[in-house]
């Protein structure tokens, strides 16, 4: 027992004996290599020696956070410090007791060419500076795939159209069991970026080794034409090898720089650009033709389908009709769906159609014209005319028609006979049922659609939790609606990331649906469409602070569950 007891006081006395009247002797510095390539961690060992004069009037007063240490601070910014260690040791020589300190730095380099370490004072020691050379490329004894963990950048095209999709497939590869780690997204100033959906994750063997690897997707639209020039994508992290050594995992990558040309000059200049792989209109609801009866309730569905689009970015369907079809159009369905190979989009019009008046008549075609991005050629979707005979009794009486040619004289009144009267199956009857059908309907919906906004009852009262990673994203997606710009999509699904994590949001179209605000969906639709117009147009006013106060809205939306708000999604699930 006593033992037990004089072991730790002696460690403490040994520690305080370092914080007051022990006297620095000399300080050096070595690092494990001076010639080191990027991407890889230096590790640099520094040691300082200490005369120890035992004191027992602060044993109790005692702090570890007091301890000495090198001016370390000083290696930036030519050098990140992405972990530090420090052990003592004491030795008596000639009676004498000398105390000594190793720190441990693990230094990764900021950029290529000569590096020095500068000279560190630790109290009255001073070391020598240290010269490191970092070297571009892989180690010749060391290649891709043999290293600890790396990644891999490619594209699906070696050139795009302004607004067209460039599809960026990112890659990282790395060994051992991962700790930690944080891999960046894409980001580019002009340019809309949607994630294709989460992450895989699989192995691979590279040159003998067996890799794990986390494969991310993105859907780039450059806004100007151009070089795209996307910054590097890093990764950082932390491993344990098959022995439990601890890893520091570093690398980067740049995308190569993608030149973006402007619309062709064969593109119709009053039409909506459309840069797509395919795109193609469909029509349910109508026989292609034949007889249709006078007020018949008939319903017509176009759909217009592209790949390589938003549906933010689709034009609106035309809705002519003759005058002997009424027409009583719905609000248009957009929806984007993310796939391995880009985004797909649906643009959904359906409208209610009646025939009132007998006799025949046409339903004109629809033409879109867009470029084919696959044979870079002009192409037009159609849905060719259709042609119909009414037949029945007019649902309405026929206009009179004026006669031009003869002076205008007032007609002649005579007494309406019952023959003469229209047939009240045909108009009144017609007429107020199918009022009453709508309005039934509209009452409906209007009932759904307040019920889906009542909170639920077990929802929790308390607000989502704030930290400041979340408000600076916050703070970043509020500058990016006042300047109007093409980022506001991807910080966007930034901030939400963060704001609800447990809801793992993977397109901005998540997010629209999550918040449940028709002003948020309008203005954001609003906002996207001018941003993919032909001829970009400044976003107005109404349409920036409309958005505004919908993401103020949506940022006070209450927690769905306590639990899912702390902490933030791994970045290698698999390993849980």
């Amino acid at each position: 027992m006593v033992k037990r007891i004089l072991l730790p006081v002696f460690l403490l006395l040994i520690q305080l004996a370092a914080l007051h009247p022990a006297q620095a002797s000399e300080l050096s510095v070595e690092p494990d290599r001076t010639q080191l390539y990027e991407g890889e961690v230096l590790t640099l060992t520094v040691r300082g020696s200490m005369e120890i004069d035992l004191n027992l009037s602060n044993l109790f007063n005692f702090d570890l956070s007091d301890l000495p240490s090198p001016d370390i601070e000083k290696v930036e910014p030519d050098f990140e410090i992405l972990a530090r260690n420090q052990r003592y040791s004491v030795q008596t020589v000639n009676g004498d007791m000398t105390g000594e300190i190793t720190w441990t730095y693990q230094l990764a380099p900021t950029r290529t060419g000569k590096l020095t370490i500068p000279e560190l004072t630790f109290k009255d020691a001073t070391s020598e500076p240290v010269e490191i050379d970092v070297v571009t490329g892989t180690a010749p004894s060391q290649e891709a795939g043999a290293r600890d963990s790396f990644i891999e950048l490619s594209a699906d095209k070696a050139e795009v159209y302004v607004q067209e999709q460039l599809v960026l497939t990112i890659q990282l590869f790395f060994s051992g069991n991962l700790i930690r780690g944080e891999l960046s997204e894409p980001e580019h100033p002009d340019a809309i970026i949607e994630s294709l959906g989460k992450q895989r994750e699989f192995t691979r063997y590279r040159d003998g080794v067996r890799y794990r690897v986390v494969e991310r997707r993105y859907a780039i639209f450059p806004q100007q034409p151009g070089q795209l020039s996307l910054a590097p994508i890093h990764f950082e992290g932390q491993a344990r090898d098959a022995n439990g050594q601890l890893k520091f995992l570093r690398d980067q990558q740049q995308l190569y720089d993608v030149p973006v040309k402007p619309v062709p000059d064969a593109y119709p200049a009053d039409q909506p650009w459309l840069p797509a792989r395919s795109l193609a209109l469909a029509e349910d609801g109508l026989p292609p033709a034949g007889e249709l009866n006078a007020g018949a309730n008939l319903t017509r569905k176009i759909t217009l389908h592209a790949d390589g689009l938003p549906a933010e970015a689709l034009p609106p369907l035309p809705q002519e009709t003759p005058a002997a079809i009424r027409s009583y159009p719905e609000s248009p369905l957009r929806n984007t769906e993310t796939t391995v190979d880009g985004l797909r989009s649906t643009l959904q019009q359906e409208a209610a159609l009646v025939p009132v008046q007998a006799g025949d008549v046409v339903l004109p075609a629809i033409r879109i014209p867009w470029w084919n991005t696959e044979t870079d050629q002009l192409e037009q979707a159609i849905l060719p005319e259709r042609r119909y005979t009414i037949t029945g009794n007019s649902a309405i009486a026929a206009a009179p028609v004026p006669d031009n040619s003869a002076p205008e004289t007032p007609p002649a009144t005579t007494p309406a006979t019952a023959d003469d009267q229209p047939p009240a199956d045909s108009t009144g009857s017609f007429w107020l049922w199918l009022s009453l059908v709508l309005g039934l309907l509209w009452l409906a919906t209007l009932v759904l659609w307040w019920l889906s906004r009542k909170p639920s009852g077990g929802a929790l009262s308390s607000e989502p939790l704030e930290d400041d990673t979340e408000k600076h994203a916050y703070e970043q997606l509020i500058r990016a609606v006042k300047n109007g710009s093409a980022d506001t999509t991807g910080q966007l699904l930034h901030w939400a990331r963060l704001r609800f994590p447990e809801q793992r949001f993977a397109t901005v179209s998540d997010v629209v649906r999550f918040g449940d605000d028709p002003e948020l969906a309008g203005h954001l639709e609003q906002l996207q469409a001018q941003l993919f117009s032909q001829h970009q147009q400044a976003v107005s006013n109404e349409a920036r602070q409309g958005l505004g106060k919908a993401l103020e809205r949506l940022r006070k939306r209450k927690a769905q569950s306590e639990d899912s708000r702390y902490g933030l999604p791994p970045l290698n699930p698999i390993s849980r």
